[in-house]
């Protein structure tokens, strides 16, 4: 099967000069689901899991099902102000801007193995917020997975020597 059937590109959204990749073709199909949750399953060889972080919003819905296959707890990171308990945060740098992402001050324990999920490697700044928070908690990150990464934006660079994995790659 080839992934890349079931993703639209969208041009010019959510701005002018943007192509965006949509996944909801990809959400449709319980075929081009159920092969893509099993390549991001595949990639991790057995190794063991604790939690997988999802980022919010388009990281929930791989996010889940990872943590479901894995038989591991599911741990939601979200824009501020939306989680209801105490929070750790981090920013990072957008292009006009910087923007933060929260996680529940008890959501890892030192030593758990973490899987981070989300939809799209892009220029890194996300992620890297991400692993600051599980790193602030102790957490050891086992592999950063995600259902596309865009190569010409260089985001592994910004994530070192952490051990990354994509279904696509653009």
């Amino acid at each position: 099967m080839n992934l890349q059937d079931y993703i639209r590109d969208i041009q010019d959204f959510p701005k002018p000069g943007i192509g965006f990749k949509d996944i909801t073709p990809l959400l449709l199909s319980p075929e081009a689901t159920a092969f893509c949750l099993e390549t991001l399953v595949n990639s991790l060889q057995n190794q063991k899991i604790d939690k997988v972080i999802g980022v919010e919003s388009r990281g929930f819905f791989f996010g889940m099902l990872l943590a479901q296959k894995l038989n591991a707890g599911f741990i939601p990171v979200r824009k501020p102000k939306k989680l209801p308990f105490e929070t750790i945060s981090a920013s990072y740098e957008l292009e006009y801007g910087t923007d933060t992402l929260e996680m529940h001050v008890d959501a890892i324990q030192p030593g758990d193995k973490i899987l981070i999920h989300d939809d799209v490697l892009a220029t890194g700044g996300t992620a890297k917020a991400v692993c600051e928070l599980v790193e602030q908690l102790g957490g050891e990150i086992v592999q950063m997975n995600f259902l596309m990464e865009l190569s010409f934006l260089n985001g592994r660079e910004k994530l070192g020597s952490k051990e990354i994995f994509a279904a696509l790659t653009y």
